[in-house]
């Protein structure tokens, strides 16, 4: 399997800096770096970008991050491994992910659970963090970047 094309991070000059600051701008928030690694885990599975599944498995593992609840992400509303910040978490990236499955994209009730559990710089990273990895997951499920294969390889 190939892409269609080179990776347009690659394509256009800048992009990718401007994307790898945008992630620098991320760092230092307060947002445990656990659920970092869970929320573009999910993100990812629910956009189908292959690529960044396996990547963001990868840097999970290597952060300390067990197998067990890599595996559970799927299916984190039934597992019991996840705290309740967590599933916070996972539910606004759900939301923010599918945003045209429902006429209210990110309900009150996402919303409020996520701001009990985040203070405003953790949930502005958190929204950041979603939408960043959004970014890469479309762009990577346009162009069917392979899982395995760096960009531009």
């Amino acid at each position: 399997m190939k892409a269609r094309m080179n990776h347009p991070a690659f394509v256009l000059p800048g992009t990718f800096d401007a994307l790898q600051a945008l992630s620098k701008t991320l760092e230092n928030t307060g947002l445990p770096d656990s659920t970092v690694h869970l929320v573009h885990l999910r993100a990812s599975q629910v956009n189908g970008c292959s690529f960044c599944v396996e990547m963001h498995t990868k840097e999970a593992v290597e952060a300390g991050e067990s197998v067990e609840r890599l595996f559970a992400v799927s299916a984190w509303r039934e597992s019991l491994r996840f705290s309740d910040a967590e599933r916070a978490a996972l539910a606004l990236t759900e939301a923010a992910t599918r945003i045209a499955d429902r006429p209210d994209a990110v309900s009150d009730e996402v919303w409020d659970t996520a701001a009990d559990h985040y203070d405003e710089k953790q949930l502005a990273a958190l929204i950041m963090q979603i939408a960043t990895i959004n970014v890469w997951n479309r762009i990577n499920a346009t162009i069917q970047q392979p899982a395995g294969v760096a960009p531009g390889e």
